[in-house]
């Protein structure tokens, strides 16, 4: 990786079924993080995608009565991809494990690792959850309840699991445990928050186990070079997604270039990222990861969102009625990210009201209304500044670099946080400074003119800084504002020095009223 680049992924998502807002919250988190560090000066590449092999796959796929590459395809196109628009994502690139550049390189990868000694032909048996697409240690399973009662179930998706017996091919995890501890040790902040870093820690000290990577059982899936008896296992095959997408084994230049980097991921598949996939990457002598970030999940009724259980709800049935900015600023916000967090339709309407439409939607159509009515829309110049609008100067500076550091430990919401004191404060400012009282009398027209021009300063450097979260509503802005150039080119760890027109232009409510909210009751 150069010094000035920066490489997110989102996990790449399972395609047996359509997302719902604990996928979006995901990628939303990464676009973000994305669009901010480029919005820094930094070569940011995003990478999301498709999961697209495996047994549940071909199981829900043969339910439907289709094959699962034409399962794989409807889903891709009518459901994940719609998904990325939806909520307004500017991912760099889209991999499916089912393009050929990942899978001839995916085979790639695991030959070198059979030619480097570091897989072993053996038995298995355990508790298989297809669900997770794992086998499961006994402390994974709970006993069943109601239709399941008497059997053992996986304790996520709360479904029965099978025993298997299977002649696979085994990659010797075991081998990595030290240089995985070592690692954790070294550097803290591989696996963050600190909550995961320490599940991880104590997994690993209890010892690893080698990882069947094959499977005979059924077919649908990546070939074993060596053996086509075999197919890949979909994990295995699914984490090599981060290297395939990035030019391993196709483009040497554009993969150095690129890799390491920062996983985002739900801490349900936290072992994957920070154990697993570590230890490949160390047995094909290519860098660990930058870092893995396990988020936390979104609770609805106090229960992770499932489809299974009723609890998914769409992404379109949000953005729908509030927009895809709304729904961008309401998880980035009102979630710690990293930290479970709870969802409600009352919470996100009071935030879209509160915050949105009267915080700063309501800032930004009255400073330049009064622009409009006091001065014809032009941008006045500011004449002696007073200790109130210096104050709102240094804000500008102060939460612009808070915001910037926060962003680099990924705390969105502390960001987040810092810059609406700036909202809060330029509110407080046109509250106390009066500007329609000045604009009464004529021996006050300077402090009048002060006074505005401090305010439009201060929305541009909103307008900066909430375009990597809000880019629909601050793109409306940035151009009532006369912003020179692309908002989305502008520096947002320089976002107080912007530059503008001389002329201010209408702007129409950047969230408009929602007179009532109706909660959607299907699942």
């Amino acid at each position: 990786m150069s010094a000035g680049s920066f490489y997110i992924t989102t996990p790449i998502f399972y395609v047996n079924d359509v997302p719902h807002i604990g996928h979006a919250y995901t990628e939303v988190a990464a676009d973000v993080l994305a669009r901010w560090h480029r919005q820094s000066g930094r070569d940011a590449w995003l990478l999301t995608g498709t999961d697209e092999h495996g047994q549940k796959i071909l199981r829900t796929a043969t339910a439907n009565g289709v094959t699962p590459k034409e399962w794989a395809d409807r889903l891709v196109e009518t459901a994940w991809k719609p998904l990325l628009q939806t909520v307004n994502i500017a991912n760099d690139d889209f991999i499916r494990t089912t393009d050929e550049r990942h899978e001839v390189n995916a085979q790639k990868f695991l030959q070198h690792l059979h030619d480097e000694g570091h897989i072993y032909t053996g038995e298995y048996e355990g508790y298989y959850c297809v669900g997770c697409e794992e086998y499961k240690q006994t402390s994974d399973l709970v006993d069943g309840t109601g239709e399941y009662t008497g059997q053992l179930v996986c304790a996520i998706h709360s479904k029965p699991v099978e025993l298997l017996h299977e002649k696979n091919y085994f990659f010797k995890m075991s081998a990595f445990a030290d240089r995985l501890l070592a690692l954790y040790e070294e550097n803290p902040n591989f696996v963050q928050p600190e909550a995961a870093r320490n599940e991880v820690l104590a997994f690993v000290k209890r010892g690893l186990s080698d990882l069947s990577i094959s499977r005979s059982s059924f077919d649908w899936g990546i070939k074993v070079p060596w053996d086509e008896s075999h197919v890949v296992y979909v994990w295995f095959d699914a984490l090599l997604n981060y290297i395939t997408a990035a030019g391993y084994g196709q483009n040497d230049e554009e993969f150095a270039s690129r890799w390491p980097a920062t996983h985002i991921v739900g801490k349900d598949i936290l072992r994957f990222h920070a154990v697993i996939w570590p230890a490949m990457l160390m047995a094909a002598g290519i860098e660990v990861p930058k870092q893995v970030f396990g988020h936390g999940w979104l609770l609805v009724g106090g229960e992770k969102m499932s489809k299974s259980k009723l609890t998914g709800i769409a992404p379109s049935q949000i953005t729908d009625t509030f927009g895809s900015d709304a729904f961008r600023y309401y998880f980035m916000r009102a979630i710690s990210f990293g930290q479970d967090g709870s969802f409600s339709w009352e919470d996100l309407s009071a935030r879209y009201q509160s915050e949105l439409a009267n915080g700063f939607g309501n800032l930004a159509s009255r400073v330049i209304a009064m622009v409009v009515r006091y001065c014809d829309g032009v941008v006045p110049a500011a004449g002696e500044l007073s200790a109130a609008d210096l104050a709102i100067q240094a804000t500008e500076k102060r939460v612009t670099d808070a915001a910037g550091a926060f962003i680099e430990t990924l705390a969105i919401h502390d960001a987040l946080a810092s810059v609406w004191e700036l909202v809060d404060e330029l509110n407080g400012y046109i509250t106390l400074q009066e500007p329609w009282a000045l604009a009464k009398n004529p021996e006050t027209r300077a402090r009048l003119e002060t006074v505005l021009h401090t305010a439009v300063r201060g929305l541009g450097t909103l307008a900066v800084l909430l375009s990597p979260v809000i880019p629909i509503a601050t793109a409306k802005l940035w151009t009532a504002l006369g912003g020179d150039g692309a908002l989305a080119d502008q520096r947002v760890d320089r976002a107080w020095d912007w530059a503008g027109g001389a002329q201010v232009s209408p702007l129409e409510p950047l969230f408009p009223r929602i007179e009532s909210i109706v909660e959607p009751t299907d699942g």
